[in-house]
């Protein structure tokens, strides 16, 4: 089974070593000439969640307009899918169609998989795909932390969800087909395989909301306070703001079509416990001077509340208190 991976961050170079791993030939396209070499040259370092290190042979390519334009027709290999790992920060409309022209080059248009946090990824894609080509959500519950350009350390064991029907641009083509379905179940074989607890969901867009209800109250909060997930609930001043903050991001979730989810509360204590030693992604940013995810998730929600005429303060204050961390 071949399979490229789109993103040299943590999570790709999660799904693409594990995979490797397991028998899968995998690619992985990265932002960087420099990065796609030493993946080329040396594989992936792998620390396993049981703390075994482990060297794993993938390929390396990198993507941008010039390389695909010095590609020859013919020159691209077939792949049975794409699994794109960009954080949203990451995902410009540029880069989109960059992504789409990788696909069309491809032998047989192969799917994309979508992992990535928050909303807005999907309404880019498909605006370049112009539905030439299958794309999939997914979420994911794995943790990872890239430790350099081509070393990640496998931080928490989690589950994928992969939508059971493709997304499609306007004037698609509609039929998902056989030739889908086959490299549906090969996938969901490779990834239980590599240890993913992966998984078919015919309520994909149920999961993303629960995701992003846990991200929207996790992810700022650890950021703005510097500290482990495991350390947020651990103070009773800490622990009142993620219910605030979860208490008014629940209504907008189910206003826009997020399913009754009795426990979410006991879930978000549940992920912090479960993930007690993990920096969250948002936290890793701003520590390392970059960008953050803050206006996919919090502004996101921010956003579907104005849409509905609820109001959401909170997820407003995190949003300018994230991206101030940036300015300073």
């Amino acid at each position: 089974m071949r399979i490229g991976i789109i993103g040299g961050g943590s999570i790709g170079l999660l799904f693409a070593s594990k995979l490797a791993a397991v028998g899968a030939e995998v690619t992985v396209w990265t932002r960087t000439e420099e990065q796609a070499f030493a993946i080329a040259a040396e594989g992936i370092r792998l620390w396993d969640a049981e703390g075994g290190e482990h060297t794993i042979v993938a390929g390396g390519e990198w993507l941008s307009r010039e390389r695909l334009a010095k590609m020859e027709a013919g020159q691209l290999e077939r792949a049975d899918w794409y699994l794109l790992a960009l954080k949203q920060t990451d995902l410009s409309k540029e880069t989109a169609e960059l992504i789409a022209e990788l696909i069309r080059r491809t032998p047989d248009r192969p799917p994309l998989l979508c992992i990535q946090n928050g909303t807005g990824h999907l309404g880019k894609l498909m605006a370049a795909s112009a539905g030439d080509f299958s794309i999939y959500n997914a979420v994911t519950s794995s943790g990872a932390k890239r430790e350099d350009m081509r070393s990640v350390r496998h931080t928490g064991q989690g589950s994928l969800f992969l939508a059971g029907t493709p997304e499609w641009s306007q004037g698609d083509r509609r039929n998902q087909g056989a030739e889908d379905d086959i490299r549906q179940k090969m996938l969901l074989t490779f990834l239980n395989r590599a240890g993913f607890d992966a998984s078919l969901s015919n309520d994909i867009h149920n999961r993303v909301c629960q995701k992003l209800l846990i991200n929207a109250v996790i992810n700022p909060l650890t950021a703005l306070y510097d500290m482990r997930n495991g350390e947020l609930p651990a103070h009773p001043a800490r622990r009142s703001l993620m219910k605030a903050l979860h208490d008014e991001t629940k209504p907008v979730l189910l206003a826009a079509g997020m399913k009754e989810w009795p426990d979410s509360w006991e879930s978000v204590l549940g992920v912090c416990e479960r993930t007690s030693c993990n920096v969250s992604s948002m936290l890793a940013d701003v520590r390392a001077g970059k960008g953050t995810e803050i206006d996919s998730i919090n502004g996101e929600i921010a956003r579907m509340a104005a849409a509905r005429g609820l109001s959401a303060p909170l997820n407003e204050s995190m949003l300018r208190l994230v991206e101030a961390l940036g300015k300073r």
